[in-house]
Order: C-alpha cells, then sequence, then structure tokens
C-alpha cells in the first residue's frame, strides 16, 4: 500500500530535529524505518510530518565513559553486534543485537529506533531491563535519564515525551559476570517468540546476584523478579526450580503461531537455558 502524504524534512543537527519536533504534534522520527515506514504502508501510522535522523552526525558512537558503555541513538544493530568494546566489558547488548532480524535489518536499524518502538517482541528491551540500563532522553528542556526499569510502559509505549529524542543509552560493564541472550524466533518475522537475556554473577557454583529481563511473552518486557528471588545466594542445582517461576504474574499473549501456555513453556525452557548458559560462561 502507500502512505497518507505527508511533509518531510531532514534536519542535520540534533537541535533542528528537536525544534522540529516540538513544533508539530503530528511529526514521527524516522531512524531505520523498519518499524515505522511498513506502519506507514499500511496506514497503522500516518504522520503529518517525518523527521528523518539519518543525516545528523555523532549520534553513532560507542565509547567507554568509565563505569558504562554509551552508546549513541543511531548506532546501528550491526555496529553494537560487532563491537569490541561492549564484546569485551559488557556483552550482553551485543548478544542481543546478533539476533534481530537479518543482516539488511541490523545494518539500518538503530538501538534508539527500536527502543523507542517498544516492540513487545524486540530484542533490546530484555537486555536493557537485565543491565539495568539508563536512556537519555533530550528535548528543548535540556536530558533527562530514564532508568530501563522506567522506559517500557506497554505495547509500543514508552515514558518518552512527545518532544523527546532518544539520544543514548548508557549500560554498565558486567566484568566478573555471565551474560547470556537466548531467542526462539519467530520463522517469518524474525522477532522474538521469548527471549531471554541473563546476567549471572557467582563463584564456585553459587549464584550470588543475578538479573533476568523477558521479552515477547507479554504486552511489555520484563524482569523475572520471581525467578531472581528464588537464585540469590543458591547453588547451580536451584536453576531448573526456579526458571519454573518465569512467566508468574504474567499476563501472556497469544497468536495465530503460539499460544499464551505455549508461550509461558518456553519462557520458562529458555530462562532455565539462559542461566545454565550464563553460569557456564563465567565458570571459562
Amino acid at each position: 500500500m502507500i502512505p497518507a502524504s505527508f511533509d518531510y524534512e531532514s534536519p542535520k543537527t540534533l537541535n533542528e530535529a528537536i525544534t522540529l519536533l516540538a513544533s508539530r504534534e503530528d511529526a514521527k522520527l524516522l531512524a531505520g524505518g523498519h518499524s515505522l515506514l511498513p506502519a506507514m504502508k499500511l496506514r497503522l501510522a500516518s504522520p503529518a510530518l517525518l523527521i528523518d535522523l539519518g543525516r545528523i552526525g555523532g549520534l553513532d558512537y560507542i565509547r567507554d565513559s568509565g563505569e558504562t558503555i554509551s552508546i549513541g541513538a543511531l548506532a546501528t544493530h550491526a555496529a553494537v553486534a560487532a563491537s569490541r568494546l561492549l564484546l569485551a566489558s559488557s556483552p550482553l547488548l551485543a548478544q542481543a543485537a546478533c539476533n534481530i532480524g537479518d543482516i539488511q535489518v541490523r545494518n539500518r536499524g538503530t538501538i534508539g529506533g527500536s527502543l523507542a518502538q517498544a516492540h513487545p517482541s524486540a530484542d533490546y528491551p530484555a537486555a536493557i531491563l537485565a543491565l539495568d540500563a539508563n536512556i537519555v532522553a533530550t528535548s528543548q528542556s535540556g536530558e533527562r535519564v530514564i532508568p530501563a526499569h522506567s522506559f517500557f510502559t506497554g505495547m509500543f509505549t514508552t515514558a518518552l515525551r512527545p518532544d523527546e529524542i532518544i539520544t543514548e543509552i548508557r549500560v554498565p560493564k558486567t566484568a566478573g559476570s555471565g551474560t547470556v541472550y537466548k531467542k526462539f524466533h519467530h520463522p517469518a518475522s524474525g522477532y522474538a517468540v521469548v527471549g531471554v537475556a541473563a546476567v549471572v554473577r557467582g563463584a564456585t557454583g553459587k549464584i550470588d546476584d543475578v538479573a533476568i529481563g523477558i521479552t515477547g511473552v507479554a504486552e511489555v518486557a520484563y524482569r523475572a523478579t520471581a525467578v531472581e528471588d528464588a537464585l540469590r545466594g543458591k547453588p547451580a542445582s536451584a536453576i531448573a526450580e526456579a526458571a519454573k517461576h518465569a512467566a508468574d504474574k504474567v499476563e501472556a499473549l497469544g497468536d495465530n503461531y503460539a499460544s499464551g501456555d505455549y508461550r509461558r513453556h518456553l519462557a520458562q525452557v529458555y530462562t532455565r537455558r539462559a542461566l545454565q548458559e550464563a553460569l557456564s560462561s563465567k565458570r571459562k
């Protein structure tokens, strides 16, 4: 289908983009375009103004910021997946990026665009939650730092205000921890039917601390706190039993491909696998 008519702007600076966004209530931002453009073609989204961020320089960095790694919002999935800095200091985000779509999607899609879209089956949210990352949003009022646990508010909805643009993602370094992202791919779309991100800290077979983010199961990605609580201070042998709580108190989505019960089952299976693999990688 053909999208409805719209105005188009391609600002060269972040300030220009912020000014344009604040000037129109019916404006949308275009980054990689893999979510917005199909929605426009189906007339599910009909912005009167499309603001293309592609010409803005300086927002595609991945750099060491001391205790954290800072990632510009326009960094592509491919850049995140291949980043030596992330792989060495905080590999979970790179592990998730490797699982996004296909090579064409990874070469064009951006981390900021993906997070802003807040698709219930996107890969990044699970990793962002498990890492307790921070998202930096910028508007004419300045910068605002949004913790990951407050960012995703519902299906395709976030804590971003209409006049804000994601400019940076900050993830902590995870040296000494095992990290894994495990995913059951939808065979057609490549989205996660279930995706589990795990960060495990421990020694000599004991789990000192653990963080688990799950995507694809519910309308919004979530932390599997019941599993985390059941594992802290416990031996590795407790993983299988704790993983049974992966979808506790969660209203699981169902569709023609996977029922809610099937997603709940997959959440348990992939949580167990992710935890076991994360603990195993930590021992190496």
